[in-house]
């Protein structure tokens, strides 16, 4: 079974985390800007070439896992790692509210009908853990889902919660899905002059929602979210990395290494061709004149 790479920012399972500790900034001896991009550039190559084979080999699949606060960078992020990725072998799903009929179900099975067949790359722009984040900090969503009142103990819900997506993430890893979760960890500053931003520059208007405005208000409860579910579902077979994020080139070179180290690390290769295949080759080759 998968098991993840090493990284200064892997989440320890079931160790203290403190996200607002966490660093959101790189280190100080970090290369400049276009010696990132290179780098990336370089990375974005490989992942191309490894998602080829990964296609071809047929026995795996991967699925990675973004969520940040707003404005950390999901949506750039997935597009510049992903960028030379085929898009015949990638699918990409973006979770907003759920629908009528999503309530009508439990809360893993939206995101469970969208994982990606073997050998594709899935991307979840949020997932399932809105369900132990947005809703933890807005409890009042818990209305709209229907669960019976034994289901609804607050001593109990969360922990229940992180335990089926456990057992869902080690479903997957058995049965030969790589998981790849990645908190884009913005400082609140750095959301600030994000947000600012977008209210400054037109090419940027479209960007700017009040809604992620006001959930600022709720940040320290956001932190504390984050802070006790990262490390309670931080597992070797479905790490979570939090990756610093207000430095955008070196929050995707990271997120891209982590990927890359781990597609590097499974037993994929073109399926080999047996005699009696090439036979037939050579048949097909007399066929074609």
């Amino acid at each position: 079974m998968f098991t993840a790479p090493d990284s200064p920012y892997l989440v320890a399972a079931d160790e203290p985390f403190d996200s607002a500790a966490a660093p959101t900034a790189p280190p100080d001896d970090t290369a400049q800007k276009k010696v990132l991009k290179k780098r990336l550039a370089e990375a974005v190559e490989r992942l191309s070439e490894l998602q080829h084979i990964l296609y071809a080999h047929d026995h795996h699949a991967v699925l990675l896992i973004f969520q940040a606060l707003d404005a950390a960078g999901k949506d750039s992020t997935i597009r510049a790692v992903l960028s030379g990725v085929n898009p015949a072998g990638c699918q990409v799903f973006s979770f907003k509210a759920p629908s009528a009929q999503e309530l009508d179900h439990d809360f893993l099975w939206r995101c469970a009908m969208r994982l990606p067949e073997r050998g594709r790359i899935g991307v979840f722009n949020r997932s399932y853990y809105e369900e132990v984040l947005v809703v933890r900090v807005h409890p009042r969503h818990l209305a709209s889902q229907k669960l019976p009142k034994d289901c609804l103990d607050p001593e109990s819900l969360w922990q229940e919660r992180f335990e089926s997506i456990r057992d869902l993430e080690r479903h997957l890893a058995r049965n030969g899905t790589v998981v790849l979760k990645f908190f884009l960890n913005v400082s609140k500053q750095e959301q600030r002059r994000r947000f600012l931003s977008r209210l400054e520059e037109p090419e940027k208007n479209w960007k700017y929602s009040q809604q992620d405005v006001e959930e600022r208000q709720h940040w320290d409860a956001y932190q504390q979210a984050y802070s006790e579910m990262l490390p309670a579902t931080s597992r070797p077979w479905a790490p979570w990395y939090a990756i610093p994020a207000d430095h955008k080139p070196f929050m995707r070179l990271t997120v891209a290494e982590i990927l890359l180290g781990s597609l590097e690390s499974l037993d994929v290769a073109y399926p080999q061709v047996t005699d009696e295949q090439r036979e037939r080759f050579d048949a097909m080759r007399g066929m074609l004149g």
